[in-house]
């Protein structure tokens, strides 16, 4: 016979009521345990308050990458035959389709931080690597110097760095590490839009010198 949250049944000829505590507890154990913990509700991983946030900054990275796209298809031979652009478009696409990734990885409803932690840290190191790779390979070929600068470097470094952190924490099952993945992705979209940008002042002014 069921009543409330607990159950009756017969054992030994005397009733006993039996509370199904795990039904009141949650995933996180003893409410009154958590409330006495202060600490504790802040390492709570709760990716469903992330939604709306993944959801926007997902789409869009997704609708930038595609203007880039454009952008480079109308001008597709100045930015091959010049090595700071090709590589500033790589870095930018890399860039935008790195949040586009996370934000689906985060979407897709894992229940374990450090699943998501792992996916990320991978992801976000190799476009740390695409990026700084990039900004060498047109520092050292003395092309088009536009944005390439020590503190842009710098502050995109951060950002990608940020998100490795964010996936390592994550991994250790600190959900800190999500904010600070948040943090670094908005400021990584300021570069990224800065970057394209930059990207069509320099193609500009190439087309302006050849003719």
């Amino acid at each position: 016979m069921a009543k409330g949250i607990g159950c009756y049944s017969i054992s030994g000829g005397r009733f006993k009521f039996r509370y199904a505590r795990h039904a009141a507890q949650g995933p996180f154990g003893d409410p009154a345990r958590t409330r006495s913990k202060p600490g504790l509700m802040s390492n709570i991983f709760m990716p469903a308050q992330w939604n709306d946030f993944f959801v926007m900054v997902g789409g869009g990275a997704a609708a930038l990458a595609g203007l880039i796209f454009v952008a480079m298809s109308i001008n597709p031979k100045i930015i091959i035959d010049n090595k700071t652009h090709k590589n500033r478009a790589i870095n930018m696409l890399s860039g935008f389709t790195a949040i586009f990734m996370a934000s689906g990885l985060a979407l897709m409803g894992n229940p374990y931080p450090g699943a998501l932690g792992f996916e990320w840290l991978v992801l976000w190191l190799i476009a740390t690597t695409i990026f700084i790779r990039g900004y060498v390979v047109a520092i050292r070929s003395g092309e088009s110097s536009i944005g390439l600068n020590a503190p842009r470097l710098a502050g995109g470094t951060i950002c990608y760095i940020a998100e490795v952190i964010g996936g390592t924490l994550l991994i250790f099952g600190n959900s800190i590490g999500l904010y600070i993945a948040a943090i670094g992705i908005v400021v990584l979209f300021a570069f990224l839009i800065s970057g394209a940008w930059l990207l069509m002042v320099g193609i500009y002014e190439d087309r302006g010198n050849a003719n």
